[in-house]
C-alpha cells in the first residue's frame, strides 16, 4: 500500500481536527451525556470509520479496505471491553457521574498517545525482524488463555486501580479528600496538593499502557499496513466516550464478551505465527500455505462477535426471568 507523506499529513490532520472538536467542543463542560447525544456521536463517528474504508477499497482495492475493517472492529471490540476496566475505576476512585466524561478525555488522548508510540514501534521491529511475527503470535495466544481463564474464574480484586504507578502517586504526593471539578492539582494554605482526579487519570493512563500491549499485536496480526493500524486505533477510540455512557448497562449483559475476545485473539495469534513461518519459507518445505487470507479473518472475527452478542443476550434474559437460578 503506497501512502505519501501528504496523505499522512492530510489524514493526521483531519482526525485531529475531528477528535479536538470532539474533546474540547462537544465535550468542553463536564456532564453526563444524554442517551440522544451519545448514540448521534457514535453513529456519526461509526459511519466516518465504514466512510473511509469504502475510501481505501476505491483507492486501494478489497484487500486492504477489508485489512483495515478487520482492525477496526478487533480494536473496537477490545476497546468495548476495556470499558469493563473503566466502569470500575470511576466506581472504586468514586468519580461524580457528571466529571466521568472529563476523566475519559484524559484516557482517550493518553491511549492515543501509547497506541502512536507502541504503533511505530511495532512498524520499526515488523520491518527489520521477521522473527517477532513469532513473538506477537504466542503473547495473543498467552493472553487469549489468560483472558479466558480470568472469565472463568474472575478476581474479586481489582488490580487496574491499584498499580505500582498508583501507589507511587498516593505515596508521594498530599492528596485532597474530595474532587474539586476538573482540577489535577490545587493550592491550599501555601501546599501544593493532587486532586482525586489526578489518580484517576492516572489510573487510566496506566491501564490504557496495558491495553496497547494487546491490541498493537492483535491488529499487526491482521495488517502489516502502518497507516492502516494506526487508522483503525484513532476509528476504535473514536465515540468511545459516548459509547461508555451509552452502553452501561448492557456491558454487564455481554456476558460472553471476554469468551469471545479470547477465540479472536487465539486465532490471530496462530496467524501471526503461521504468516511467520510463510516468512521464513517454512511451510512451503512442510507442502502447504501458512498464510490465511484477510477474508477469512474478517468472517472469523465478524462470525465470533455475532455468535458471542447473540449468546449473550439470550443467556442475560434468561437470566432474568422470574424463577431462574441466580
Amino acid at each position: 500500500m503506497n501512502v505519501t507523506t501528504e496523505v499522512w499529513l492530510i489524514t493526521i490532520a483531519i482526525m485531529a481536527v475531528v477528535l479536538i472538536f470532539d474533546l474540547l467542543v462537544i465535550g468542553r463542560r463536564p456532564h453526563e451525556p444524554s442517551m440522544r447525544e451519545a448514540g448521534v456521536a457514535i453513529a456519526a463517528f461509526s459511519g466516518l470509520a465504514v466512510l473511509f474504508g469504502a475510501g481505501v477499497w476505491w483507492l486501494s482495492g478489497p484487500r486492504y479496505a477489508a485489512e483495515f475493517f478487520a482492525g477496526w472492529l478487533t480494536e473496537y471490540s477490545l476497546s468495548i471491553d476495556n470499558l469493563f476496566i473503566f466502569v470500575l475505576i470511576m466506581a472504586n476512585l468514586r468519580v461524580p457521574r457528571h466529571l466521568q466524561q472529563f476523566a475519559l478525555m484524559f484516557g482517550i488522548v493518553l491511549a492515543l498517545v501509547f497506541r502512536g508510540i507502541f504503533i511505530a514501534l511495532g512498524a520499526a521491529a515488523i520491518e527489520r525482524f521477521s522473527w517477532v511475527f513469532f513473538v506477537f503470535g504466542a503473547f495473543l495466544v498467552y493472553t487469549a488463555v489468560k483472558l479466558y481463564l480470568d472469565y472463568r474464574q474472575p478476581d474479586e480484586e481489582d488490580e487496574g486501580t491499584d498499580n505500582a504507578v498508583m501507589r507511587w502517586v498516593r505515596g508521594r504526593f498530599p492528596a485532597t479528600d474530595d474532587f474539586r471539578g476538573t482540577k489535577l492539582m490545587v493550592v491550599e494554605n501555601g501546599r501544593r496538593l493532587v486532586t482525586p482526579m489526578l489518580l484517576v487519570v492516572v489510573a487510566l493512563g496506566t491501564t490504557d499502557l496495558l491495553f496497547a500491549l494487546d491490541s498493537i499485536p492483535a491488529i499487526y496480526g491482521l495488517t502489516q499496513e502502518p497507516y492502516l493500524v494506526f487508522t483503525a486505533n484513532v476509528f476504535a477510540l473514536m465515540g468511545l466516550r459516548q459509547l461508555y455512557f451509552l452502553i452501561g448497562g448492557l456491558l454487564q449483559r455481554l456476558v460472553y464478551l471476554s469468551v469471545g475476545l479470547s477465540v479472536i485473539l487465539a486465532f490471530i495469534g496462530v496467524k501471526l505465527v503461521l504468516h511467520a513461518m510463510h516468512e521464513y519459507g517454512w511451510d512451503a518445505r512442510l507442502g502447504f500455505d501458512a498464510e490465511i487470507p484477510i477474508w477469512a479473518s474478517l468472517s472469523v472475527i465478524l462470525g465470533t462477535l455475532t455468535i458471542t452478542t447473540i449468546a449473550s443476550l439470550l443467556k442475560s434474559r434468561r437470566d432474568a426471568q422470574p424463577g431462574s437460578a441466580e
